[in-house]
Protein backbone atom coordinates (compact mmCIF):
# COMPACT_ATOMS: atom_id res chain seq x y z
CA UNK A 1 0.00 0.00 0.00
CA UNK A 2 1.31 3.65 -0.89
CA UNK A 3 -0.67 5.16 1.32
CA UNK A 4 -2.41 7.62 -1.13
CA UNK A 5 -6.51 7.70 -1.47
CA UNK A 6 -8.05 7.47 -4.66
CA UNK A 7 -9.95 10.30 -5.84
CA UNK A 8 -13.29 9.53 -6.46
CA UNK A 9 -15.95 11.30 -8.29
CA UNK A 10 -19.40 11.98 -7.03
CA UNK A 11 -22.11 14.71 -8.08
CA UNK A 12 -23.18 18.14 -6.90
CA UNK A 13 -27.35 17.31 -6.58
CA UNK A 14 -29.92 19.41 -6.64
CA UNK A 15 -33.05 18.09 -5.12
CA UNK A 16 -36.50 18.84 -4.73
CA UNK A 17 -39.75 17.61 -2.55
CA UNK A 18 -43.23 18.34 -2.78
CA UNK A 19 -43.46 18.81 0.87
CA UNK A 20 -41.86 22.20 0.92
CA UNK A 21 -41.72 23.31 -2.58
CA UNK A 22 -40.07 27.02 -2.00
CA UNK A 23 -36.97 24.82 -1.15
CA UNK A 24 -34.43 23.06 -3.31
CA UNK A 25 -31.54 20.88 -1.29
CA UNK A 26 -28.08 21.38 -2.67
CA UNK A 27 -25.54 18.88 -1.68
CA UNK A 28 -22.38 16.49 -2.45
CA UNK A 29 -22.88 12.44 -2.97
CA UNK A 30 -20.82 9.84 -4.11
CA UNK A 31 -23.65 7.69 -5.23
CA UNK A 32 -26.96 9.94 -5.57
CA UNK A 33 -29.14 6.69 -5.33
CA UNK A 34 -27.96 5.75 -1.65
CA UNK A 35 -28.34 9.51 -1.05
CA UNK A 36 -31.62 9.59 -2.24
CA UNK A 37 -32.60 6.26 -0.14
CA UNK A 38 -30.92 8.06 3.39
CA UNK A 39 -33.35 10.59 3.12
CA UNK A 40 -36.20 9.32 1.97
CA UNK A 41 -36.47 6.61 5.00
CA UNK A 42 -37.39 9.46 6.99
CA UNK A 43 -41.21 9.02 7.71
CA UNK A 44 -41.56 12.24 8.95
CA UNK A 45 -42.05 14.02 5.71
CA UNK A 46 -45.17 13.42 3.60
CA UNK A 47 -43.20 12.89 -0.08
CA UNK A 48 -40.04 11.94 -0.94
CA UNK A 49 -37.09 13.83 -2.17
CA UNK A 50 -36.49 13.30 -6.18
CA UNK A 51 -33.11 14.64 -7.74
CA UNK A 52 -33.72 17.42 -10.14
CA UNK A 53 -30.37 17.88 -11.88
CA UNK A 54 -26.31 16.31 -11.40
CA UNK A 55 -23.56 17.84 -11.97
CA UNK A 56 -20.08 15.44 -11.85
CA UNK A 57 -17.30 16.51 -10.01
CA UNK A 58 -14.13 14.64 -8.81
CA UNK A 59 -14.22 16.48 -5.55
CA UNK A 60 -16.16 16.48 -2.02
CA UNK A 61 -15.90 19.54 -1.30
CA UNK A 62 -17.34 21.22 -4.38
CA UNK A 63 -20.54 21.35 -2.98
CA UNK A 64 -19.08 23.50 -0.22
CA UNK A 65 -18.36 26.00 -2.56
CA UNK A 66 -21.06 25.94 -4.71
CA UNK A 67 -22.58 26.99 -1.07
CA UNK A 68 -20.15 29.65 -0.74
CA UNK A 69 -21.18 31.30 -4.07
CA UNK A 70 -24.88 31.00 -3.28
CA UNK A 71 -23.92 32.71 0.38
CA UNK A 72 -22.02 35.07 -1.50
CA UNK A 73 -24.89 36.07 -3.69
CA UNK A 74 -27.53 36.43 -1.05
CA UNK A 75 -26.84 35.21 2.52
CA UNK A 76 -30.68 35.37 2.95
CA UNK A 77 -31.13 32.12 0.96
CA UNK A 78 -29.56 29.62 2.94
CA UNK A 79 -32.02 27.78 5.85
CA UNK A 80 -30.01 28.74 8.64
CA UNK A 81 -31.90 28.38 12.42
CA UNK A 82 -31.20 28.25 16.06
CA UNK A 83 -31.69 24.93 17.89
CA UNK A 84 -31.12 23.89 22.02
CA UNK A 85 -28.73 27.01 21.69
CA UNK A 86 -26.97 25.83 18.49
CA UNK A 87 -27.01 27.43 15.26
CA UNK A 88 -28.30 25.02 12.50
CA UNK A 89 -26.87 25.49 8.60
CA UNK A 90 -28.57 23.36 6.19
CA UNK A 91 -28.03 22.64 2.62
CA UNK A 92 -31.39 24.08 1.86
CA UNK A 93 -32.31 26.52 -0.08
CA UNK A 94 -35.19 29.29 -0.62
CA UNK A 95 -34.92 29.47 -4.22
CA UNK A 96 -36.59 27.65 -7.38
CA UNK A 97 -35.09 24.75 -8.83
CA UNK A 98 -34.42 26.41 -12.21
CA UNK A 99 -32.01 29.19 -10.38
CA UNK A 100 -30.18 26.00 -9.05
CA UNK A 101 -29.90 25.08 -12.15
CA UNK A 102 -28.49 27.79 -13.82
CA UNK A 103 -25.76 28.54 -11.32
CA UNK A 104 -24.85 24.72 -11.97
CA UNK A 105 -25.15 25.79 -15.89
CA UNK A 106 -23.01 28.63 -15.66
CA UNK A 107 -20.51 27.07 -13.65
CA UNK A 108 -19.97 24.07 -16.07
CA UNK A 109 -20.17 26.28 -18.87
CA UNK A 110 -17.17 28.15 -17.29
CA UNK A 111 -14.83 25.19 -16.93
CA UNK A 112 -15.87 23.76 -20.53
CA UNK A 113 -18.11 20.79 -18.75
CA UNK A 114 -21.50 20.94 -19.78
CA UNK A 115 -21.72 17.38 -20.63
CA UNK A 116 -21.15 16.34 -17.16
CA UNK A 117 -24.64 18.52 -15.99
CA UNK A 118 -27.56 16.18 -16.25
CA UNK A 119 -31.56 17.80 -15.89
CA UNK A 120 -33.52 14.62 -14.37
CA UNK A 121 -37.00 14.92 -15.57
CA UNK A 122 -39.78 13.61 -13.36
CA UNK A 123 -41.71 10.37 -13.64
CA UNK A 124 -45.14 10.02 -13.70
CA UNK A 125 -45.41 9.09 -9.93
CA UNK A 126 -43.25 12.15 -9.35
CA UNK A 127 -45.47 14.62 -11.38
CA UNK A 128 -48.22 12.80 -10.08
CA UNK A 129 -47.14 13.50 -6.09
CA UNK A 130 -46.45 16.97 -7.28
CA UNK A 131 -49.72 17.96 -8.01
CA UNK A 132 -51.10 16.35 -5.16
CA UNK A 133 -48.93 18.67 -2.91
CA UNK A 134 -50.15 21.51 -4.80
CA UNK A 135 -53.92 20.52 -4.60
CA UNK A 136 -52.96 20.09 -0.67
CA UNK A 137 -51.01 23.36 -0.19
CA UNK A 138 -54.07 25.30 -2.20
CA UNK A 139 -56.63 23.84 0.15
CA UNK A 140 -54.77 24.77 3.12
CA UNK A 141 -54.51 28.17 1.73
CA UNK A 142 -58.03 28.18 1.56
CA UNK A 143 -59.17 26.96 4.59
CA UNK A 144 -56.94 29.91 6.51
CA UNK A 145 -58.00 32.53 4.02
CA UNK A 146 -61.60 32.82 4.45
CA UNK A 147 -62.72 33.72 0.96
CA UNK A 148 -63.95 37.52 0.48
CA UNK A 149 -67.03 37.83 -1.42
CA UNK A 150 -66.67 41.36 -2.54
CA UNK A 151 -63.14 40.78 -3.74
CA UNK A 152 -64.31 37.99 -5.88
CA UNK A 153 -66.93 40.64 -7.47
CA UNK A 154 -70.25 38.89 -5.98
CA UNK A 155 -72.25 41.47 -4.71
CA UNK A 156 -74.74 41.41 -1.20
CA UNK A 157 -77.62 40.61 -2.40
CA UNK A 158 -76.51 38.29 -4.98
CA UNK A 159 -77.37 34.34 -5.04
CA UNK A 160 -75.01 31.74 -4.35
CA UNK A 161 -75.95 27.58 -5.83
CA UNK A 162 -75.04 25.36 -3.66
CA UNK A 163 -74.08 22.25 -5.55
CA UNK A 164 -72.80 18.74 -5.09
CA UNK A 165 -73.87 16.19 -7.20
CA UNK A 166 -76.52 13.40 -5.88
CA UNK A 167 -77.21 16.41 -2.75
CA UNK A 168 -80.97 16.77 -2.66
CA UNK A 169 -79.76 20.29 -1.66
CA UNK A 170 -77.84 21.05 -4.55
CA UNK A 171 -79.46 23.47 -6.88
CA UNK A 172 -80.59 25.60 -3.48
CA UNK A 173 -80.06 29.21 -3.57
CA UNK A 174 -78.89 31.61 -1.06
CA UNK A 175 -78.68 35.62 -0.59
CA UNK A 176 -75.12 36.70 0.24
CA UNK A 177 -75.95 39.58 2.95
CA UNK A 178 -72.09 40.56 3.34
CA UNK A 179 -68.63 39.38 2.43
CA UNK A 180 -68.21 36.75 4.12
CA UNK A 181 -71.72 35.33 5.06
CA UNK A 182 -75.23 33.74 3.04
CA UNK A 183 -79.15 34.02 4.63
CA UNK A 184 -80.12 30.42 5.66
CA UNK A 185 -83.61 30.09 7.55
CA UNK A 186 -83.47 34.04 8.46
CA UNK A 187 -79.76 33.70 9.93
CA UNK A 188 -76.12 34.40 8.60
CA UNK A 189 -74.29 31.67 7.94
CA UNK A 190 -70.50 31.48 6.62
CA UNK A 191 -70.36 29.38 3.65
CA UNK A 192 -68.40 26.62 5.46
CA UNK A 193 -70.97 26.33 8.33
CA UNK A 194 -73.69 26.05 5.76
CA UNK A 195 -71.77 23.54 3.15
CA UNK A 196 -71.30 20.86 6.13
CA UNK A 197 -74.60 21.82 7.39
CA UNK A 198 -76.03 20.64 3.66
CA UNK A 199 -73.64 17.76 3.09
CA UNK A 200 -74.59 16.40 6.55
CA UNK A 201 -71.08 16.15 7.55
CA UNK A 202 -69.43 16.15 10.97
CA UNK A 203 -66.42 17.62 10.08
CA UNK A 204 -65.42 20.90 8.91
CA UNK A 205 -65.38 21.45 5.17
CA UNK A 206 -64.31 23.83 2.38
CA UNK A 207 -67.22 25.96 1.53
CA UNK A 208 -66.02 27.99 -1.46
CA UNK A 209 -65.49 24.12 -3.34
CA UNK A 210 -69.65 23.57 -2.95
CA UNK A 211 -70.70 27.16 -4.46
CA UNK A 212 -71.44 29.02 -7.39
CA UNK A 213 -71.77 32.26 -8.71
CA UNK A 214 -73.04 32.31 -12.43
CA UNK A 215 -72.42 28.91 -13.05
CA UNK A 216 -68.72 29.30 -11.67
CA UNK A 217 -67.30 27.81 -8.66
CA UNK A 218 -66.03 30.13 -6.13
CA UNK A 219 -62.87 28.36 -5.67
CA UNK A 220 -62.29 28.87 -9.29
CA UNK A 221 -63.41 32.09 -9.49
CA UNK A 222 -61.01 33.30 -6.93
CA UNK A 223 -58.37 31.87 -8.61
CA UNK A 224 -58.99 33.36 -12.06
CA UNK A 225 -59.08 37.10 -10.28
CA UNK A 226 -56.65 36.10 -7.91
CA UNK A 227 -57.97 36.96 -4.82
Amino acid sequence: MTGRTEKKGGVIYILTNPSFPEYVKIGYADDIKKRLKQLNRSECIPFAFRVYATYEVTSRLSDLKLHSIIDKLNPNLRSIETFDGKQRIREFYAMNPEDAYSILSAIAEINNCEDKLHRVLPNADEIEDEKTAEEIESENRERKSPIDLGLCEIPVGAELEFYNIGNPNSGRRFRVIDNHKVEYEGKPWSLSALAAKLLGSKWSVQGPSYFKYDGELLTDRRERLGV
